[in-house]
């Protein structure tokens, strides 16, 4: 299969490389430079289980650069990935499938109003990553489920086909006919923690510390699955504490999520699609989200200041 991960930051590459090790003509496609050239003199430099090594990787910044595909997987942060669909149009063959794997909501119907809604599917991943520098990855595969589906819950031949090929390369992967629930289970765990440690700093094993940022999640959690249950949505979870002890599930204490390792790397954060959702969902149900707003006001805040500061430094 011919593969385009449209993204390779830690977790495209972990994905990717895990790919490719399984025989695919993967590409992997981000757009810095630095990274690319590295990846594609020196192949990427993976730290995993198993100790670290090199594996020899396709890597470029353009999708003219690979032509069409079979697959193309979405990884870019939530907030690229309408201009990055628009800009990887090369990567679309007549029978190309679409499958984005970020995290939060909302991204299906963004491809979707460009690739066409009968190309996309959904899915949710754990596999973890951290970049260590460009072509330089840490990557969590062992153990770590992804989960596929059509948007409409059918079980068809084609996701079937993709969730084999993902196993048979060693990313253990299963195929939902709740899909959309899935995502709504990898939501929660998001709303969990994300949002909390953007705004303190803390890694994982500080976070879990302290009783108020906890009752603080819990309180933001149960919010979301309020949400859920008021537009139908068959969530694996009952309560709140479920995805709160998930969230830190095989992870170290120093660990810190993607929206603190945004914020520390100068970059704005996904809380749109995260937080944000939950609280667009909550306005379109009915449903009141105080807690979920609140912590998008903070973040919003943390990026104003970033942004700020930057300019001010641009400027000095």
């Amino acid at each position: 299969m011919k593969i385009a991960i449209l993204g390779a930051g830690a977790l495209g590459c972990a994905i990717g490389s895990t790919l490719t090790q399984g025989g695919h003509e993967t590409w992997l496609i981000d757009r810095s430079p630095a990274h690319v050239e590295a990846m594609r003199r020196d192949g990427l430099q993976v730290d995993d289980a198993d100790g670290s090594h090199r594996v020899k990787v396709h890597a470029a910044t353009q999708a003219t650069q690979v032509g069409a595909v079979d697959l193309v997987v979405v990884l870019v942060k939530s907030f690229h990935t309408d201009s990055a669909m628009r800009g990887a149009l090369d990567l679309i063959g007549p029978d190309t499938l679409v499958l984005s794997l970020q995290n939060g909501l909302g991204h299906e119907d963004v491809l979707a109003d460009i690739v066409g809604r009968e190309r996309v599917l959904a899915g949710k991943t754990y596999v973890g990553g951290v970049l260590r520098g460009p072509g330089h990855i840490q990557r969590g595969v062992s153990g770590k489920l992804t989960y596929i589906g059509e948007l409409d819950g059918q079980l068809t031949l084609r996701v079937k086909a993709i969730a084999e090929a993902f196993n048979a390369s060693g990313l253990a992967t299963g195929v939902s006919d709740n899909i959309i629930g899935t995502m709504w289970d990898k939501l929660l765990i998001n709303v969990a923690t994300g949002a909390l440690t953007g705004v303190t700093r803390l890694t994982y094993g500080q976070l879990y510390e302290e009783p108020v940022l906890k009752a603080t999640a819990l309180a933001a959690v149960a919010e979301a699955m309020r949400v859920a249950q008021a537009a139908g949505i068959d969530l694996s979870m009952t309560d709140a504490e479920q995805a709160w002890n998930l969230a830190a599930e095989g992870l170290s204490p120093a660990f810190k999520t993607s929206m603190l390792q945004s914020l520390e790397k100068g970059s704005v954060t996904e809380i749109d699609f995260i937080n944000g959702a939950v609280v667009r969902w909550g306005e379109r149900l009915g449903v009141p989200t105080p807690v979920n707003s609140t912590l998008v006001a903070c973040i919003k805040g943390v990026e104003r200041a970033m942004t700020d500061r930057q300019r001010e430094g641009a400027t000095a």
